[in-house]
C-alpha cells in the first residue's frame, strides 16, 4: 500500500496528537503530484514570475529558512524544496505543500509592501505547516468527509482504490483550510524558524498588523482561514523575549539552494 494509511497516532513538533489517515510519506508522494499539475497549469497560463529580482529575494530567504529547517528536521534533508512566484496581483496568499513544495503570490507581497524579516514570517510559517504534517491531516479531513474510497480500498485490499482516494485528497487539501490549533502552532514553528534564520521576530506583530489593515478594506484569501489579526498579534507579542534569546545577535544563516520554478 506504499505506507498509504497509517493506523494510529502521530506527534507534532509541539508534541500535540495527531491522528492521521495518510502518513506523512504517502502526503508527500501525492502532493508532489498535485503540485506538479498546479504548478504546470501556472506555466501553461503565464502566471509565474521570472524576475530575477522577484525571484532572487524569495530564494535567498526561503533558502535560509530552509537551512534552519533540514537543521531542526533532519528527515527533510531529502523533500525537493522548491517554491513558485504566482504573478497574480490580487490574490494575497502563500503555501507549502507535504515535502517542502511552496508557492507565494505577487499580490502577498506588493499589497502588504512586505519587508525581508515580515516576508520571512510568511514563508517560514507556511513551510512549518509541511514540518508538522499539516498536509497529512488536511488529507485525512479531506478523507474522513469524502465518500471514503480509502477505507473501502483498504477493507477490499484494493490498493488502487486507495492510491485514487489519497490523489483526491492530495487536490482537496490544496483547497481545505488548517485548523486554527494547527495555524497557531505554524506561527510558533514560523518564528522560531525564521529567528533562527536572522530574522527579527517583531516582524510578525508587524505582519499581522498589516494583515488586519487589508482585512479591513477587503479580506485576504490568507485571511480566510486563519485566526483574527489582533489576536494573533497579542499571541505572537508575548513570543518575542524569547525568540529573541534563541538568536540575540540576528546572525543570517547560510542560504540552501532550492528549486525556484520559472
Amino acid at each position: 500500500m506504499l505506507a498509504l494509511v497509517l493506523a494510529g497516532c502521530a506527534s507534532s513538533p509541539t508534541g500535540r496528537s495527531q491522528f492521521l489517515l495518510i502518513s506523512p510519506e504517502a502526503a508527500i508522494l501525492e502532493s508532489e503530484t498535485a503540485y506538479l499539475s498546479t504548478v504546470g497549469a501556472l506555466d501553461r497560463e503565464g502566471k509565474l514570475v521570472t524576475n530575477p529580482e522577484m525571484v532572487g529575494r524569495v530564494a535567498r530567504i526561503t533558502g535560509r529558512l530552509v537551512t534552519v529547517a533540514e537543521q531542526a528536521f533532519p528527515r527533510t534533508g531529502d523533500w525537493q524544496w522548491s517554491v513558485a512566484i504566482i504573478d497574480d496581483p490580487d490574490t494575497v496568499n502563500a503555501w507549502c505543500m507535504a515535502g517542502g513544495r511552496m508557492a507565494v503570490y505577487t499580490g502577498l507581497i506588493e499589497q502588504l509592501e512586505l519587508t525581508d524579516d515580515e516576508l520571512a514570517q510568511i514563508m517560514g510559517h507556511e513551510i512549518s505547516h509541511a514540518l508538522a504534517n499539516h498536509t497529512a491531516e488536511r488529507m485525512s479531513r479531506a478523507i474522513a468527509t469524502s465518500i471514503g474510497v480509502v477505507a473501502v480500498g483498504v477493507a477490499a485490499d484494493n490498493s488502487a482504490a486507495a492510491m485514487a482516494g489519497a490523489a483526491m485528497a492530495a487536490n482537496v487539501a490544496l483547497e481545505l483550510p488548517n485548523s486554527r490549533t494547527a495555524e497557531s502552532e505554524a506561527d510558533t514553528i514560523g518564528m522560531e524558524l525564521a529567528t533562527r534564520a536572522g530574522y527579527d521576530p517583531e516582524a510578525a506583530v508587524t505582519l499581522w498588523q498589516k494583515m488586519g489593515s487589508l482585512s479591513e478594506q477587503r479580506p485576504p484569501e490568507f485571511l480566510s482561514t486563519h485566526p483574527e489579526p489582533a489576536n494573533r498579534q497579542a499571541a505572537l507579542q508575548k513570543q518575542i523575549p524569547a525568540m529573541l534569546a534563541l538568536n540575540p545577535t540576528g546572525k543570517k544563516a547560510a542560504i540552501t539552494e532550492i528549486d525556484m520554478v520559472l
